[in-house]
């Protein structure tokens, strides 16, 4: 999907330290988060994990609808984290730095209000896993592969992959995926229920804009509360409470009426976010 203008989020580095950018549509609706570092298989580092908050900050600040997340090359998504930078890091240094920074990056993504979409099109392994499910959909090539490999290295996920496929594939399934450290296709990912949707590389941008048209055609306040109860219920909050208050701020929206209007005439609803 292209994008019409574009801002660096943080550092603007080297080939070999790559970068993150963030690039809009032109009304404004979608943004792009690019994560580059195809050189090195697009390997996380703490100065990406950073450039990523800054992206999400930045998304966060803007009127868009729709946030989706791709990383440069081709037929890698992300190898996850680049061993080179916390291979001599200290137990202070992982727990304090390392993951923390990780968590912090991956919830602030998951926390966004507006949905996002993963565009999956190559290898998705540890932290690059992570940062897919750290996505509200996930669209993955069926030539790819994912996995939670890091217990054949001598440690474990880090940045939420235990407890985000757990909460996606179940239990059993995700003690399969760490313990054995299994490799899915894109298709076996969609029957875990890890993909939203699977597509051959060649039709992946088609599969993308699909469900990108789904999620921008309704109403968008509607949408991202819809999202935010969704998420608050998973974490055991009552929806008798939060159903209510969502509701009445929606009422107080143009697009409700509009929603009505249309239903009534039936027509397509135009929503104006307001």
């Amino acid at each position: 999907m292209s994008t019409d203008t574009a801002s660096v989020a943080g550092r603007l580095t080297d080939e070999a330290s790559g970068q993150v950018t963030v690039g809009y549509s032109a009304d404004g609706h979608t943004a792009t988060i690019l994560i580059d570092r195809a050189s090195k298989l697009n390997a996380l580092t703490l100065g990406l994990l950073e450039d990523l908050a800054a992206a999400v900050r930045d998304v966060a600040a803007s009127p868009a609808r729709l946030v989706i997340v791709r990383t440069g090359g081709e037929k890698v998504f992300c190898v996850g984290a680049d061993i080179n930078h916390f291979a001599d890091l200290s137990a202070a240094g992982m727990w304090r730095d390392w993951i923390a920074t990780g968590h912090r990056t991956f919830d602030a993504l998951a926390g966004l209000r507006q949905p996002s979409i993963a565009v999956v099109d190559g290898l998705a392994f540890g932290g690059g896993l992570e940062l897919a499910l750290a996505c509200d959909f996930r669209v993955i090539a069926a030539e790819a592969r994912i996995a939670l490999p890091e217990t054949g290295l001598g440690t474990v996920p880090g940045w939420g992959g235990t407890e985000r496929a757990t909460e996606l594939a179940g239990r059993a399934r995700a003690k399969e995926l760490v313990l054995t450290r299994r490799q899915l296709s894109g298709e076996e990912a969609l029957a875990w229920g890890l993909a939203t949707a699977v597509a051959p590389r060649a039709s992946l941008d088609h599969a993308v804009a699909r469900l990108s048209a789904e999620l921008l055609a309704g109403a968008p306040l509607a949408v991202q509360l819809g999202k935010q109860l969704i998420d608050a219920a998973a974490d055991g909050a009552p929806s008798r409470v939060l159903e209510a208050l969502a509701g009445g701020l929606a009422a107080a929206t143009d697009d409700l009426a509009e929603g009505i209007a249309a239903f009534r005439e039936k027509r397509a609803a135009h929503f104006t976010d307001h």
